[in-house]
This record gives structure tokens, C-alpha cells and sequence, in this order.
């Protein structure tokens, strides 16, 4: 039940009768009407801009509408009251009977309280995380995880027929590279060199992924194998070398993503596409429009004519759609570029039948968005579209100073380190503390220190503590029933208190935030919204501290006791869904 909406139904009602009645002229939209909270909350529950956005259409002042508009509020079901302020806004107070009516949705629905229609049941297909199979994640890889599974999880809520994707990386050149690195280590695993030669070339960079993560990788080649690649050519062992490791990193990967709690849906390979001819299709479905041309592009940006070899390439108009330059579609060997795999795979799902498309990518791929969206919107004639989310970098710290590198990985910090350091339930959620596209400082210290200035554990203490006062009333009244439908069945009417009215109202504001987020595809919204609620439990909590007579249970009152537990397990249970939505459990004791 979204207040919100409910009342933005009914004010169009209001609108409706005043077209009727030649107040307002016929044939006006009134999509432009909003229904939302008022900035400040003194002023109402409910503000709209009805009056602003249809004064011109009535030729009447927007303060004069306003007027007339909210006489007939007035007389709607559940408005306690209604005030004109500023320009023209029309603010409403509820009557508290409809936010008790919102609590008990709230204790019926239990965690699919929020659960929205608002997508329809449209297909979406979210690509997340898709990190190339050369060795282990590591924690800028965590936050573009953390990101793309709750917003898959945030639209499934908002009624999205979501698809979890990962796309495998695993025909492009760095799969050599990663096959000759594990062939060395193979090498050194069997004694046909010694670990100094290997150091030598990974010196001399003839050897790119030094990690020590191969180590285990080679050794379990050998024991499938033995010593068969030893001594033979490079054609041979050089195929067998690339399947073994792309499917070693990749179970490395789907460990990773495990212990985060991320389970894509499907696995997408490059080289499945590839070799079914699905960038040639591509290229000749843009082609078919008249997309494709060889040219010879302009110099890059703050390169000198010496630097420049001009020359034909096969380009894709990419400018005709927004985009700063044509892109090439083809090296100068004739060679496919990587954008052009990249469009092949997104014809790939266009023809799967996602028309609505979101990736998640990392802050290196800024300048890759313009240029795939003109991609999707070419070769689907507009019917697709592509959303793409860029994670900044995060910083890692510990006690403020910076935390450079993983002994298994040897250059970064590994996703891994990161999850058995603090625990996957603090990873996601500080990693949706703060919006995509800002860069985001994670401090093993302050994550994990028990302070309200720590989000997470503020928002799983709230939760935790409402579990104890759960706990608690079995102890004072014993069998009573608790179950949702009883609480639900409570008097509502004695939670008067302005304190316990403002966390009903925050209780009663989920399936809104719900909605908001998943349409401006921002799931650090909810933590936000979770942080709220756990700040009004707690304020709710010590104001009972300080005054006895507003605790949650009253040994000489059970019936007051059971309408202010319905209170706790209505906060519970946005809690619980909210956690859901980022993939945090809910604490129920610290």
C-alpha cells in the first residue's frame, strides 16, 4: 500500500470532478500532478503540486487554484487537514486511522510489504560484476557486485522480471596471456624450470600475471595431467593451458561471488559468441542500415601528426546517436575490435528479448557508455535501451592509512580478503552506502566499530533490538499471540505519541522509496531509507528510557503493550525487507 499513490489517485479524483464541472478545462494531462512528501515535515504528510502545474490551463492564479482544489480535499476519506503554502503547494495531514491502516498492511505482508506492480512484469537484464577471468576479484570488483545484484533485487520488488548476467571475458588476447603465465607456473610446478627463471620473466614482463593464486592453478594441472606439457610446442599445450585456466579462474570467480552472497542467473561467453558468428550478424544488421562505412578517422585528442598513421578502417556511426566520434569496428589487421564483441553481445541479448537493458561497469569504462548506447539504440531501431552504472573507485583503508596489496594476488586486495576481514554483510552494505558514481572510502576500522557513525551497525543494532523487545514481551505476557495477524488486529489507536506516529509514517513511506528507487535505478537509496528508520527506533527507544510511561511494554497495560509491539514488528519488517533488497540478514541479537 503506497500512501502515496493512494493519495495521488485521489487528488486526480478531485481534478477529474473539477473538469466535469468546467473548473478545469477538458483534455488536460495531468501527469505532471505529483503526490510526495513535503520538505518539511511540519507542514504535512502529503505535498502536491496540482495547483502550480494546471494554473495556466485554467487561466486562473496558481494560489486561486489552490484554493479551490483544497476545499475539495477536504472533504476527501482520511485528510485531517489542508493548508496552501508558497507558490501555489497544497499540503495534507492524514488522519492517523490511515497510517494504522498502513501499519497493519505492513504486519499482513510481511517482507513483500513494498512489493510493487510498477514494472509490469517487463523483462530486464542487468550485467554485473563480469570480471575478466584472469585471477581473483578483487574489491573494485566488489562494489560493481554489490551495486548490480541489489538493484536486480530492487526491481524484481518493483515488479521486474529480472535476469542476473554475467559475461565471461574468455577470447580475448589477456586469455593468452593468462594460458603463458600458467604455463610457467606449470613449468615450475613440474621442476622443468627453477622459480628463479621464473622471476627473471616476470621481470622482464614476459610473464603478466604473477599472483600467486596460478600457483594452485598449476598444481592442479599437474596432478590432472602430469608432466604431458612439458615438452611439447606451443600450438599444443597453448589450448589446453587456456580452457584449464579460464575455467579454474572462473570457479575462483564463482567462489567469490558465493561467498558475497552474488549468484548470477546466466553465464555468458565471448567466445560462445564468437564463434556462432554473432558479431559478423551484428556488423551486417548495422550494415543492412547503412551504419557501417570505412573511413579514416581524426587524429586522437593531443596526438601530433607523428604519432598518427591514417588509415581505412570499418566504422561504425556511432555519432548519428549521440555519440562524440565513429568507432572503429575492425583493427588494422582486419581483426575485430573489442567493441565490436561488445555489440555483438548486446545484439545477443536484444535478440533474447531484453528490451531494457542495464550494465554495471567500472570507473575506467566512463567513456565506453556514450558508444554502446548508440549501439543498442541502432541496431534495435530505438525498441531497446541501455542503462549503464559506473562504480568509482573505492578506497581501502584501515585506521585512515591505505591498504595496497593481497599476499595471494599480489597487487591488489582480493574480494576474498576483503569478505573474511569484516564479513560479507558489512561489504554489501557499506559498499551501497553512498551512490555508484562517488568514489567510496572503506575503513576496516570504522566499518566494523559499534557507533551510530558505523551505518550498518546502527541499522542491524535497531533490528536487533526490536527482536529483544519481542523476546522480552513472551517473557512479561505469556500467551498472548504474536503472530502478524494478531498484531494486526491490535488497537492501533493508542499509538498517539507524535514520536511513534513519525516511525509508523517512515514504516508507511517504504513501498514509495521502493518505487523511487528502482525507477531511478539507485538501490543506495534504501540503505539511506534503512538508516531513517533505524534513527527513529532508536530515538523512539530512548525517549521510553527517559520516560517510562512511553516504553514499549507496560507489565500493567497489555493492551497498549501489544499495539506498541505491532510498532516494533511493523520497524522489523521494513528492516528485514529493506536488508532483503541489499542482501544483508537481518541481525536479531548483538
Amino acid at each position: 500500500m503506497n500512501v502515496f499513490s493512494v493519495f495521488r489517485d485521489r487528488i486526480v479524483s478531485v481534478l477529474d470532478k473539477l473538469t466535469a464541472e468546467g473548473t478545469l478545462p477538458g483534455g488536460v494531462s495531468f501527469n505532471a500532478v505529483t503526490a510526495e512528501p513535503p520538505r518539511d515535515p511540519s507542514h504535512g504528510d502529503v505535498s502536491t503540486n496540482a495547483a502550480m502545474v494546471l494554473a495556466k490551463a485554467a487561466s486562473m492564479k496558481p494560489l486561486d487554484l489552490a484554493a479551490v482544489i483544497a476545499e475539495r480535499l477536504s472533504a476527501v476519506e482520511a485528510v485531517g487537514h489542508v493548508s496552501i503554502a508558497g507558490p501555489g503547494f497544497i499540503n495534507i495531514r492524514i488522519e492517523p486511522t490511515l497510517w494504522h491502516d498502513v501499519l497493519r498492511c505492513a504486519l499482513r505482508e510481511g517482507t513483500a510489504f513494498g512489493d510493487s506492480r510498477i514494472g509490469g512484469g517487463h523483462a530486464v537484464n542487468v550485467e554485473y560484476v563480469s570480471a575478466n577471468p584472469t585471477g581473483p576479484m578483487h574489491v573494485g570488483h566488489a562494489r560493481g557486485a554489490c551495486v548490480g545484484d541489489a538493484l536486480s533485487n530492487l526491481l524484481k520488488k518493483a515488479g521486474y522480471n529480472v535476469t542476473k548476467e554475467y559475461y565471461v571475458n574468455d577470447a580475448g588476447a589477456q586469455i593468452d596471456v593468462l594460458a603463458t603465465a600458467l604455463y610457467w607456473r606449470y613449468l615450475v610446478a613440474c621442476g622443468a624450470v627453477d622459480q628463479a627463471e621464473f622471476d627473471q620473466r616476470l621481470a622482464a614482463k614476459e610473464i603478466q600475471y604473477g599472483g600467486g593464486y596460478l600457483i594452485e592453478t598449476a598444481q592442479a594441472l599437474k596432478e590432472r595431467d602430469g608432466a604431458r606439457w612439458v615438452d611439447v610446442s606451443e600450438t599444443e599445450w597453448r589450448p589446453v593451458l587456456r580452457d584449464f585456466g579460464i575455467e579454474s579462474m572462473m570457479q575462483m570467480i564463482r567462489d567469490d561471488l558465493a561467498a558475497l552472497g552474488v549468484h548470477p542467473d546466466v553465464f555468458s561467453s565471448e567466445k560462445a559468441i564468437v564463434e556462432a558468428r554473432r558479431v559478423e550478424a551484428a556488423e551486417q544488421d548495422l550494415a543492412a542500415r547503412d551504419l557501417v562505412y570505412v573511413g579514416v578517422l581524426e587524429p586522437p585528442k593531443g596526438k601530433t601528426p607523428d604519432d598518427w598513421e591514417p588509415r581505412p578502417q570499418t566504422l561504425f556511426r556511432s555519432t548519428t546517436y549521440g555519440d562524440d566520434v565513429d568507432r572503429p569496428l575492425k583493427k588494422s589487421d582486419g581483426s575485430w575490435t573489442y567493441f565490436a564483441g561488445d555489440i555483438a553481445y548486446h545484439y545477443d541479448k536484444y535478440q533474447r528479448g531484453f528490451l531494457k537493458m542495464i550494465d554495471v561497469f567500472g570507473a575506467d569504462h566512463g567513456g565506453y557508455v556514450k558508444r554502446m548506447q548508440a549501439a543498442v539504440h541502432a541496431m534495435s531501431d530505438g525498441k531497446a535501451s541501455l542503462d549503464v552504472k559506473i562504480c568509482q573507485l573505492v578506497k581501502l583503508m584501515d585506521k585512515g592509512e591505505p591498504v595496497k596489496m593481497s599476499k595471494r594476488a599480489g597487487t591488489f586486495v582480493t574480494l576474498r580478503d576483503l569478505i573474511e576481514r569484516v564479513g560479507k554483510d558489512v561489504v554489501r552494505f557499506i559498499m551501497l552506502s553512498r551512490k555508484n558514481d562517488v568514489p567510496l572510502d572503506f575503513d576496516y576500522a570504522k566499518v566494523t566499530e559499534q557507533s551510530r557513525d558505523n551505518p550498518v551497525f546502527y541499522v542491524q543494532y535497531a533490528h536487533a533490538r526490536a527482536c529483544s523487545v519481542r523476546r522480552h514481551f513472551a517473557t512479561v505476557f505469556s500467551g498472548v499471540d504474536l503472530s502478524a495477524k494478531a498484531l494486526a488486529a491490535a488497537d492501533l489507536s493508542q499509538l498517539s505519541d507524535p514520536d511513534e506516529m513519525a516511525v509508523v509514517r517512515l514504516i508507511g513511506g517504504w513501498p514509495r522509496v521502493v518505487e523511487g528507487a528502482a525507477e531511478a535505478g539507485e538501490p543506495h537509496r534504501i540503505t539511506y531509507f534503512l538508516g531513517d528508520v533505524a534513527a527513529g527506533f532508536h530515538a523512539l527507544w530512548n525517549k521510553g528510557r527517559e520516560h517510562t510511561h512511553l516504553r514499549f511494554l507496560d507489565p500493567d497495560n497489555q493492551s497498549l503493550s501489544v499495539a506498541r509491539l505491532a510498532l516494533v514488528q511493523g520497524v522489523m519488517t521494513v528492516l528485514a525487507s529493506g536488508l532483503a533488497v541489499i542482501g544483508v540478514e537481518p541481525a536479531e541479537e548483538m
